[in-house]
């Protein structure tokens, strides 16, 4: 539940993700999706974006910018990314858009004109949300105040920036939603594990990564040694070095205020979660802690080298 990035890297040589585009792109695109329902409901859109932590990576507040107009730079190990200008400008921001233009890219991973999205726009997470609550965030984003402010360009490192070859990446690492709920378990498990895994993306922080910038779903929840801003990202499993030793009342508080149990608070990226999810009703607070709660016991993951997150 701190910051989330994430960032294809390269254990795989770049060749061999280059002929396995070459590939996909013989078979050709895939069918289109449902169309995006048109109406939505912004109130519920905020509660969203206040669960995301939206304006966390979309708000460079260190540089004093405008909210949502673009973030600040992501430094990783595959070049500096920045969060693009989320208002409704029309010029800058993504007022030009259309409903369906912000379904895709939340459901796909693809800009307005088709181009595919880096990962450090955690859509792998976001494709799990529903129809009805993309519709709302993107009903909330039209009520935001305008800002002109152009979005920085990314500044992948090569041969990163081809963008064709992230269709490889695709095909290995990402599945399409939204997120389907898990037949035996409570509604409210269900509803902690869509908030945890689709809006509020924990495990893109608190995830170990492979060489190739996927999380290693082994370890899912582990923790992130190199996590983003070069902060680790810790085990939130019922790890005895997560959070086993944590009880319900403990992990709900810290959701709620950022207090943990030995008395200091949460900083940095996840006070900014924390702020967020403190505007979460007290049944979807403790919907997340029993389904983070309920997460199976995994070792702490030890700093492998260099590569990171986002």
């Amino acid at each position: 539940m701190t910051q989330r990035r994430s960032f294809p890297a390269a254990r795989l040589s770049v060749f061999a993700l280059g002929a396995l585009a070459g590939v996909l792109c013989l078979v050709g695109p895939q069918a289109a999706p449902a169309a995006a329902p048109e109406a939505g409901n912004a109130a519920r859109g905020a509660y969203l974006f206040a669960a995301g932590d939206c304006a966390g990576c979309h708000t460079d507040t260190k540089a004093k910018g405008a909210p949502l107009a673009g973030g600040p730079p992501m430094v990783t190990d595959f070049g500096v990314f920045f969060a693009p200008n989320i208002t409704p400008d029309k010029t800058n921001g993504i007022g030009a858009w259309s409903a369906a233009d912000f379904h895709r890219a939340m459901r796909e991973g693809k800009g307005k004109k088709g181009e595919l999205l880096y990962p450090v726009f955690p859509y792998p997470a976001f494709a799990k949300m529903t129809d009805a609550d993309i519709a709302d965030l993107w009903a909330y984003l039209k009520t935001v105040p305008a800002s002109p402010q152009p979005s920085k360009p990314q500044q992948a490192k090569a041969p990163y920036g081809i963008r064709p070859l992230l269709l490889g990446w695709r095909a290995l690492y990402f599945h399409p939603g939204p997120l389907a709920p898990v037949a035996g378990q409570s509604p409210e498990w269900n509803r902690g594990r869509y908030l945890a895994e689709a809006v509020a993306h924990c495990g893109e922080c608190h995830s170990p990564r492979n060489n190739l910038g996927a999380i290693e779903e082994k370890s899912a929840y582990a923790g992130n040694p190199a996590g983003p801003d070069d902060q680790k990202a810790p085990n939130i499993t019922s790890d005895p070095k997560g959070l086993g030793k944590m009880d319900m009342a403990d992990l709900e508080e810290l959701l709620k205020t950022g207090a943990k149990p030995d008395g200091d608070y949460v900083a940095d990226a996840m006070a900014l979660v924390v702020d967020g999810l403190a505007k979460l009703t007290p049944a979807d607070r403790h919907a997340i802690a029993v389904y983070i709660k309920s997460l199976p016991a995994r070792p702490s993951t030890p700093k492998k080298g260099p590569v990171k997150a986002g």
